[in-house]
């Protein structure tokens, strides 16, 4: 592929570029940051499309500047073509028409020499030792639409369409098993969990991915696999996770177990079919998510109180609430296991499982064959239990059930989406619950947010000026005076530059006192049970964080990020 290290090249060829035709905005990279090998090629096709320079033109420049043969669309129509072994879609989205030269060997045509990812397929279907010439993006698409002539389409012929598209599937199935792909995801997987990330996010661009984790709660970019397939890379993590690699229309989700280094860690995959082909999600459970301990949450002593008391009872519902994300699976989970005696038969319903606690018989919901949450706690009932989980309320019939069930001697937990706390009984009579009901039943709702916690290492302390208040509204909003000691972050090898390493919750705990009971009837209004519940020494989500602040655990930003001050 010309001179080593495709960066390097990339970079010296946009270099080149700009002073044989010059620079402009669509061309030239003006923000300063150094081009890379994917940034040169969309500046090739945007030349071309643009019609900044003619493609023959652009060819010729490529083809001197990489020294690399030059050939026309004449000379590609008449060699025998090799298009059979490959992908319609991955020979157009790459702009590659692979063919026999004339000395009997397989070659490639293609516009982008600098495209480490499309020179590696071919390698691996058509062998190392590539003859590479340079077409232009015209020319390479005209022998393609002559060579492959239309999509096959459904009819009198669907045994050759499904011929094609069989051939299209083992190539791609050969290119995801090939060592490149299979070593370019496990290199993802190390990543994450180098960088304890939570989730992989795999997205397609036009001829490119996209790679982000999400590290405490917020997207950090990582640079893309530079010798994979995008298709490929996807169809890889298909297979690892036991999906149809020939559906491309339809989400998808899966599952599966991965070796990362000396570790295994589970892994929920979600597939969704893009504008510029199919994103992943995967979510990554490491196996040592079992060792839960109420401790880790981040409850202050008098809110872990609250909660235990809660637990003591007999009976009744405990609701966790907060939006997605915001750590309320993990809040049940170390619940569950504070609860988990020999002497307690405990039953969940989940979606997924994302906690495998030893003792406790754990069901995943499965809508597509009728097993909801409704229908396993109609199921549960009958299984003698004295606790019950349910992931979620999502409805008024898995409300009603999980109320009655609660009525009839079971520790319910479960968790609802709402802002704060008090909001839990409006949204709870608004699925259909009777007040009477609730009033009975309900014994305690957590609201919690997850904030990123300092780095202990690297974070810094100082006194807050008036010049800070005045120019920030956030310290004044949270509750910090003038001279208090604000705790900020710096950024270090440890925590890699962000300032934060690991989450904590902020929480708040409303204890139904017989006060906020009178409250609760047809017309409650959250904003009254609020009221009452602090002015009965409820602490909120504000106060907490504002308390983790000031022992240096996080920082204003943080909680102001996740709460709302009220």
């Amino acid at each position: 592929m010309g001179p080593d290290g495709a960066g390097t090249t990339a970079e010296q060829f946009a270099a080149h570029l700009a002073r044989r035709i010059g620079a402009s905005p669509r061309t030239a990279a003006d923000t300063g940051d150094p081009p890379t090998a994917a940034t040169a090629e969309h500046r090739l096709r945007s030349l071309w499309e643009g019609g900044e320079i003619a493609a023959g033109e652009l060819a010729d420049e490529v083809a001197g500047f990489f020294g690399r043969s030059r050939v026309g669309l004449a000379d590609l129509v008449a060699a025998p073509p090799l298009v059979a072994r490959f992908s319609r879609r991955f020979l157009r989205e790459m702009s590659i028409f692979p063919f026999e030269a004339a000395d009997g060997a397989p070659a490639i045509a293609l516009a982008d020499p600098t495209d480490a990812a499309a020179v590696r397929a071919a390698e691996i279907v058509l062998g190392p030792g590539l003859d590479i010439r340079i077409a232009s993006f015209e020319d390479i698409a005209t022998a393609l639409d002559r060579r492959l002539g239309d999509e096959p389409a459904a009819g009198p012929d669907g045994a050759a369409a499904a011929a094609v598209q069989d051939d299209d599937i083992d190539s791609l199935r050969d290119l995801a098993s090939g060592a490149p792909v299979v070593r370019a995801v496990n290199d993802l997987f190390e990543s994450a969990v180098e960088l304890r990330a939570s989730d992989i996010h795999i997205e397609p661009t036009r001829g490119a991915l996209q790679v982000r984790l999400r590290v405490d709660g917020l997207l950090r970019p990582i640079p893309t696999p530079p010798d994979a397939v995008p298709q490929a890379v996807i169809s890889r993590i298909k297979i690892l996770a036991g999906l149809n690699i020939a559906e491309r229309r339809l989400p998808q989700d899966g599952a599966a177990r991965v070796k990362v280094g000396r570790s295994e860690i589970d892994v929920r995959v979600a597939v969704m079919p893009t504008q510029h082909g199919e994103s992943a999600v995967i979510r990554l459970l490491p196996k040592d998510r079992a060792l839960l301990a109420v401790e880790k949450l981040g409850f202050r002593p008098a809110d872990e109180r609250k909660l235990r008391r809660a637990l003591a009872l007999p009976h009744g519902m405990i609701v966790v609430t907060g939006p997605t994300g915001s750590g309320k699976t993990t809040t049940l989970a170390t619940v569950l296991s504070i609860l988990n005696e020999p002497t307690r038969k405990i039953l969940t319903i989940e979606d997924p499982v994302e906690y495998e606690i030893a003792g406790i018989c754990q069901s995943q919901a499965k809508p597509a064959i009728g097993l909801t949450f409704a229908a396993a706690l109609r199921s549960f009932v009958r299984q003698d239990p004295d606790v019950i989980m349910v992931g979620e309320i999502r409805d008024a019939e898995t409300a009603h059930i999980a109320i009655h069930a609660a009525l009839t001697g079971h520790l319910v937990l479960t968790t609802l989406h709402t802002e704060t706390a008090a909001a839990a009984v409006p949204r709870l009579l608004d699925l259909g619950v009777e007040a009477f009901l609730l009033r009975s039943t309900l014994r305690a709702v957590v609201a919690q947010r997850l904030v990123r916690q300092l780095c202990e290492r690297c974070k810094s302390q100082r006194p807050l000026t008036a010049a800070d208040v005045a120019a920030d509204a956030r310290y004044e909003a949270i509750g910090f005076a003038v001279g208090e000691t604000i705790h900020e972050p710096v950024g270090c090898d440890r925590c890699g530059g962000s300032g934060y390493r690991g989450r904590l919750g902020v929480f708040e705990i409303l204890e139904m006192s017989e006060e906020v009971r009178r409250l609760v009837d047809e017309q409650s209004d959250w904003a009254a049970i609020d009221k009452v519940a602090i002015a009965g020494g409820m602490t909120t989500m504000i106060d907490d964080g504002l308390a983790k602040c000031r022992a240096g655990l996080t920082s204003a930003a943080e909680v102001l990020r996740v709460t709302t001050v009220r």
